[in-house]
Order: structure tokens, then sequence, then C-alpha cells
């Protein structure tokens, strides 16, 4: 059908859901809202859906989401009828509709005999990982839109190991949801008769607990912080998202006595009103926290998003201000102190691994190689690293430490398989309390690191292109640098090409090799210097993001580079 037809298709659906009703007759009339309502379905990505709420196959409803659902459903089906009783466990974060896409989820599960796993309130997607493991269910679902804004909703579906759903299973999902003619009328279960199934199990605090006990692990010098936990000063903000369900517990049960939560920002709001974006990569989501860290002279500012899987942090500097870190700078320190500390208890063992994505920072790489830790490069997803980390459990051939992606998420302990900022926050915690007993901030920690290994800068260009033509514009652009491939970046020369699609590594000689991953729509340009250039397009938004790496003597020296090397993507985009 037409967009046109499917939207008339909605408007006389008899039972169609009274609050989408109203969104429909908002649209009367704009043949362009109309368009980009229902020209296509949301895109089911490598991570889910994510979009904006409201009416229509392009927009996050309880439609779209009984649809994804109704594809899982048959997807565990497939897998035969005991691996579909093991269920599936939901979570949600505190978006508007959440709880009830949790429900709709429930009860479409429900129509196939499948049972679930429902948190009675908002939780974290870290603890939706661990209870998958926990439970031992087939699959999870969690209702999130990480730290977009708020307008939008999203869905992720997780693995039995508690990552992201792998490849293949993800492939034949999405073949299963696309196979479902209409969402509006895929069965499902009423509210009374999933009461009365037995399928329908509401989970909370029994989980709350032993994920907490976890926890505690990721402590790694428990006197340090006995010594030093009234005289570090943290100040934490869950941005109005699940931090503060158990952030601040996990704190506590490591013994840190010294923060403060943002009174503004601690309690859930799905209408995150006092950030643009509930987004702890950006340093406006840090206002409120920075006015209170002057007040109280916190030594560190610790922000999570709405569902608590990313973390982002600024370090005081010797002057009183703040400056936020990057998630390349957060995970460096976090890398450096876990192996310090590791290897001065004699604990650091000899096959360690530390696990980035390819479009990562590699002064990481450079501090592990310090310690005798070998550094792995996935793809971008964090599934890549809970995959690793499964093989390394099953050969025995190294012993995970830490992972990381650059865009603010870490893996300290893999109780959990995906991005976990609770984690994160005791560790990052204990680290600022090391550099408090030292007589520095972690700002001259970090310093202290670009002095010793170097000086390494990052920067991510994300260039929307929505609508209609946004995904033939990104496709034509990746075209085009693998047609003409750059031969230099503001005069650096490329040394080697990776083309993570074909699997191909290519010298500047022309020589080449496979590369032993599996084919991803990723470009990376190693440069003769050091720096680094890789293209991606999105799986979950309609963007294209170009990353930076660069490398140099001096921090004057990297920033001019990075400037440049901006100047040279602008240049072959044309954007």
């Amino acid at each position: 059908m037409s967009y046109m037809q499917t939207y008339e298709t909605w408007k006389a659906h008899k039972d169609l859901d009274v609050q989408l009703q109203t969104d429909l007759s908002k649209l009367d009339g704009n043949e362009e809202q109309i368009k980009d309502a229902f020209f296509a379905p949301l895109e089911f990505g490598t991570a889910g859906m994510r979009g904006v709420l409201g009416a229509g196959i392009n927009r996050m409803n309880i439609y779209t989401v009984r649809q994804a659902t109704e594809g899982l459903a048959r997807l565990m089906e497939s897998k035969g009828e005991e691996e579909k009783k093991r269920g599936v466990a939901i979570a949600y974060d505190s978006r508007r509709m959440s709880p009830e896409f949790a429900m709709e989820s429930a009860k479409t599960l429900a129509a196939h005999g499948i049972p679930a796993y429902v948190f009675e309130a908002l939780r974290p997607t870290p603890e939706l990982s661990f209870a998958v493991r926990h439970l031992n269910a087939l699959t999870g679902i969690m209702i999130t839109a990480s730290h977009n804004p708020a307008e939008y909703n999203g869905y992720k579906v997780y693995g039995e190991d508690g990552g992201q759903m792998p490849p293949d299973d993800a492939a034949a999902l999405t073949d299963f949801i696309r196979a479902i003619d209409s969402p509006l009328d895929i069965a499902v279960l009423s509210d009374e008769e999933l009461e009365k199934s037995g399928l329908l199990h509401m989970i909370g605090e029994e989980v709350d607990r032993i994920y907490l006990e976890e926890v505690k692990t990721v402590t790694v010098d428990q006197a340090l912080i006995s010594e030093m936990s009234k005289e570090m000063s943290l100040v934490f903000t869950p941005l109005h998202g699940t931090g503060k369900m158990l952030g601040e517990r996990a704190l506590k049960n490591a013994g840190f006595e010294n923060f403060t939560l943002v009174p503004e920002q601690a309690e859930a709001d799905s209408d995150f009103p006092t950030v643009k974006s509930p987004n702890p990569e950006d340093a406006g989501a840090f206002e409120y926290a920075e006015k209170l860290g002057k007040e109280i002279g916190a030594d560190i500012l610790v922000a999570t998003d709405p569902d608590a899987d990313r973390l982002g942090a600024a370090i005081r500097k010797s002057d009183g201000s703040y400056e936020v870190l990057t998630g390349n700078q957060i995970a460096s320190l976090m890398v450096n102190y876990l192996l310090l500390a590791k290897k001065e208890a004699n604990q650091l063992p000899d096959n360690a691994v530390v696990l980035k994505s390819i479009v990562s920072s590699e002064f990481p790489t450079v501090i592990a190689e310090s310690y005798g830790a070998k550094m792995v490069d996935v793809l971008t997803g964090f599934k890549f690293i809970a995959e690793k980390i499964k093989q390394y459990e099953e050969d025995g051939s190294q012993t995970f430490q830490f992972g990381f992606e650059e865009s603010y998420g870490y893996l300290v302990q893999p109780f959990v398989r995906d991005k976990d900022a609770i984690q994160a926050l005791v560790l990052i915690a204990e680290v600022a309390a090391y550099y408090k007993k030292k007589g520095q901030t972690l700002y001259d920690g970090l310093v202290e690191l670009y002095e010793e290994h170097g000086y390494y800068q990052e920067k991510t260009i994300s260039v929307t292109m929505s609508g209609l033509t946004g995904a033939e514009k990104i496709k034509a652009l990746m075209a085009k640098f693998r047609e003409n491939a750059p031969t230099d970046f503001a005069g650096i020369a490329v040394t080697e090409i990776e083309d993570f699609h074909t699997q191909t590594k290519t010298f500047a000689d022309g020589t080449n090799e496979s590369i032993a991953m599996p084919s991803s729509n990723v470009l990376k340009y190693k440069l003769e210097d050091g720096s680094w250039i890789a293209i991606r397009p999105s799986g979950t938004e309609p963007k294209i993001k170009f990353y930076i790496g660069a490398k140099a003597d001096t921090g004057q020296a990297v920033d001019e580079k990075v400037s440049k090397f901006e100047e040279a993507i602008h240049a072959l985009t044309g954007e």
C-alpha cells in the first residue's frame, strides 16, 4: 500500500488506541507529516528500534511494539517448545509510554504461551542484561531510547547470554517482523486474560539485591575506599532516569560516603525538564551538577543517561573549574587504574585482555600494553564485546579485564553483558579516590598519562540524513568513499584501508589481507602518523558518523590535527 492508503487504514481501524486517534487527527491535511509517519516501517536495526512517539508505522506506539514482539515470539517458537518456555525478561526506563510498552510486550508474548518476567518499576538496562542471565530467560526486552530527547522511545532485544541479540538471530528476527502484514491486527491478551494466564511474573527487589551483590566485585582496593570515602567528594546526577534506582545503593555498598545527588535531576521524569537532551556526552547535561559541584568543592561530577548504560564525567581542575571528559578519556583513566591496582595487588593475570570497538581511541591500547595486557578490537556494538567474553570463557585463551566503546559505555565485570553505568559509577569513584590520596585531581592524572604515552584526541561528526532520501544519501556517501578512496587526510598519507563490509584490509602498496571479523558497513583509514579516520552509518538512527582519532606529541598539536581532519572530512562530503 501507499503511505496514504496505510494512513487511511489506520484512521478506519475501529479499535485504534484512543491517544493514537488523537495523534492521527493532528495529521489531517498535512501530507508531509503523514508521509513521514507512514512511508515506511520503523527500521529494526542492529540494536532494535528507536523513534519518535506517535501514530504511524514509522513511529513508536503500541502497535509497532506489538509487531516487534510478535516477531520475537515467532523467533522463539522456531527454536522449539522447551526454549520458548524459558521466557523473556522485560525492563523499562523513565520515558513516556515505557511501562505501557513493557506490558504490551508481555500481552503479545502471552498470546503465544510465552512467560514474561517484568520488572515492577523502572530499572537500568544493565540490570535487564543481568536478569536475562540470572533467570535463564531465552531473550530480553528493554524499553528505552537511551540518551535521545524526550519525544523518543525505543525497543532493544537481548539474547540468552545477556548481550544484545547476535547478528544471526537479529537477522532472523528482522525477517519475522517484516513478514507481518499489519501491526494493527496482532493478537494480544487483555489485561485480565494476562493476569489469569499465569504467564506474567513481576520481579524487582530480589533481582536488585543479587545484582548489587555482584557490583561489589567491581571494587579493587577496598582499603583505599575506606581511607578516602569521606575525603573524596562526588556529585551524581541520573538526569531524571533510572540511575538513582541502583547507583546510590551501589556507591553506599562500595563504602563511599561523600556523594551528593543533584536534587533537581534525582527523580525520574519523562519530560527531562532540566536538560535539552539527557545525554551525558553533552557538556550541557552537567549544568546543574557543575553548579552544585562548585558549591561543595566536589572532585568529580558523574552523570548517567536515562537507562543507566552510559556514564559521563566532569573532573575538577586546579582552578576549581570542571572539564567534561570524552568517553575515551574516561576509559583511559579506568584502564590505567584497573591494571595498575591489580598489578600492585598481584591480581593481574598473564593473559589479561581489554576489549574495545574499532572506532574507539588507541590511547587505552598503549596504556594496556604498558602493563602487559592485550587490547582486542571488535565491531561497534557492545554485543561484540559480549561475544568475545563468552569466547574467552569457553576457550580460556584470555582473561577479561574491561570493555568499552567511545560512546560512553563501559563494562568491568562480566556478570552483565552490556554497557553498565552502575559498575562504571563505582569504578570511577574509586579512581577519583586514588588520585585524591595522591593529592591530585583526575585531570592531573589524565595529563600524566598523556605525558607518558603521547597525546590522543578523538572527535565524532554525526550527520543526520532523515526522511525518504536520507538512507539513499548515506548509501551514496559510503559508495563514494569505497570507489574513490582518499589517499590522505589533511596531507597525512593513508597507509591502510580497512573495509569491514568486504572484510578486507588494503595497504598503500596495493596488497591486501582479510579481516577476521563479521561483515559490517564500516570503513577505517589508518594514517602514517598513527592517527585514523572511520566512517559508519548508525544502526538505530538516520545518521552517518565520521570518527577522528588523532595522535601527536603535544596537546596543541593534537588539537590542530583534529581541526584539520574535520575540515578535510567536510570537504570530502560536502556537508
